[in-house]
C-alpha cells in the first residue's frame, strides 16, 4: 500500500494531470479509493464525488443496455440494424452484433467536433445531428464482419436502436434499467452535469500539439482561458450520449464493475453476461474485442477494458475477472496516458488482489 500511495501522489504533480480519481473494487468492497490534485485550477480540489466526462467509457454501458434487450428477446444479435433503424444508410448486412463489436465496417471520422456547449443542451436536436453525420459518411469503410475497426457512429446508432425498441429516450432507458438497479443516483452517474459546483473543468496542455491544432479539432466556443501550463475546456456534451455521454465519478464506474464481478449481476442474466465478455471473431479470426469490452493484458493478467478520451478528460476502466477486481482511473486532462497509468497502479495490486491487506 505504501508503494501505491507514493504512485498516486506522483500523479498530483501539475506536470502530469490537474486532478484524478482512482478506484479499485472487488465484488463487495472498495479496496482503493483515492483522488488528488484539482477539479478546477488553481483552487478547487478534486474530491471523490467530483464528476468528470467519461466519453467512450460510456460505450460499455450502452452495450450492457443492448444486451438486456437481447436477453428479453426484443432484439437479436444477428438481426439487421435496418430492422430497428430503417433510415440508416448502410444496408441490411450490418447487424446488431457488428455494431457492438466494431466489425460492421462503419466509418469512424474524428468525433471531437461532435459536441455542443452545455448551455445549448436543452434545445439540442440529437436526431438531426446524427442524420447530418450519416449523410456525410454514408458509405461503409469495409465489408461487414471482415475486420475489427472502431466506430463511434456504430454506437451512436445503437442509441437510436434502443430508443426505437424501448419506446423511450436512450438516456431514460439507461437511467431506469442500468443506473437505477445499481443504486446510482444522478449525482453519481448521468447524461447531464448534475451540479456545476461538483463537476471538474477539463484541460489540455498548453505546450502540446493538440493545443496548436485545436482550432481545427474543437469548437472555438469551448476553449477557455489558459492557467499556467493548461488551457481550460468549457463544459459541453457529446452530440450522441450512447457513444460518449456519461458524466460520472470513478466510484460510480466502480459500481458498474462490481456488478460484473458478483455471482449474480443485477443487470444481466448469466447467458447475457457470458456474451458480454465472450471474445468475438471475424471471417479472418479472433479479435481483441467482446460485445462491449476491449481485451488487454498486464503481464500474465488478462483484463477487459474501455478507455474514454476527448477534449479535456481521459479515463479507463478495467475488469480483471480472474483476480476478482476492477479498477477505474479518471483525469481532467486530455493527454494523460491512462493505459500506462493503470499499468503502473494496478500492477501493484493485481498479483495480491485477494489479500486482506487492502481491507
Amino acid at each position: 500500500m505504501r508503494q501505491l500511495e507514493q504512485a498516486t501522489q506522483e500523479l498530483q504533480l501539475p506536470r502530469r494531470v490537474p486532478g484524478f480519481q482512482y478506484v479499485v473494487v472487488n465484488a463487495e468492497s472498495i479496496l482503493v479509493d483515492c483522488c488528488g490534485g484539482y477539479a478546477e485550477l488553481p483552487l478547487r480540489p478534486m474530491t471523490l464525488d467530483t464528476t468528470m466526462m467519461a466519453y467512450s467509457m460510456s460505450k460499455t454501458v450502452t452495450a450492457s443496455a443492448v444486451l438486456q434487450l437481447v436477453e428479453t428477446g426484443r432484439i437479436g444479435l444477428e438481426d439487421a440494424v435496418s430492422r430497428y433503424v430503417p433510415w440508416q444508410p448502410y444496408g441490411d448486412l450490418v447487424t446488431v452484433r457488428g455494431l457492438l463489436d466494431h466489425t460492421a465496417g462503419l466509418p469512424n471520422p474524428i468525433p471531437l467536433r461532435w459536441v455542443h456547449p452545455a448551455g445549448e443542451h436543452l434545445l439540442f436536436d440529437e436526431a438531426a445531428a446524427l442524420r447530418t453525420v450519416l449523410s456525410k459518411h454514408s458509405k461503409l469503410a469495409s465489408p461487414p464482419a471482415m475486420r475489427f475497426a472502431y466506430s463511434n457512429i456504430g454506437y451512436w446508432l445503437l442509441g437510436s436502436l434502443i430508443e426505437n425498441v424501448a419506446s423511450e429516450s436512450f438516456s431514460s432507458y439507461v437511467t431506469n434499467h442500468v443506473f437505477a438497479p445499481l443504486d446510482l443516483n444522478a449525482n453519481e452517474m448521468a447524461y447531464v452535469i448534475p451540479d456545476a459546483r461538483r463537476h471538474a473543468s477539463g484541460y489540455l496542455e498548453r505546450l502540446s500539439l493538440f493545443n496548436l491544432v485545436k482550432p481545427l479539432l474543437i469548437d472555438s466556443r469551448l476553449i477557455g482561458p489558459s492557467i499556467g501550463r493548461w488551457v481550460s475546456i468549457l463544459s459541453h456534451y457529446p452530440n450522441g450520449p450512447s457513444f460518449g455521454g456519461i458524466v460520472g465519478t470513478a466510484r460510480a464506474f466502480g459500481r458498474f464493475l462490481q456488478d460484473q464481478l458478483r455471482d449474480r449481476s443485477k443487470l444481466l442474466g448469466e447467458a447475457a453476461r457470458a456474451r458480454f465478455t465472450e471474445q468475438q471473431r471475424t471471417a479472418r479470426g479472433t479479435i481483441p474485442m467482446t460485445l462491449g469490452w476491449h481485451m488487454g493484458s498486464l503481464g500474465p493478467n488478462r483484463y477487459f477494458y474501455k478507455e474514454g478520451g476527448g477534449a479535456g478528460f481521459r479515463s479507463m476502466m478495467r475488469l480483471y475477472r480472474s483476480h476478482g477486481i476492477g479498477s477505474v482511473f479518471m483525469a481532467n486532462a486530455t493527454k494523460v496516458d491512462v493505459g500506462r497509468t493503470l499499468d503502473h497502479l494496478d500492477g501493484q495490486l493485481v498479483p495480491v488482489a485477494r489479500s486482506s491487506t487492502f481491507y
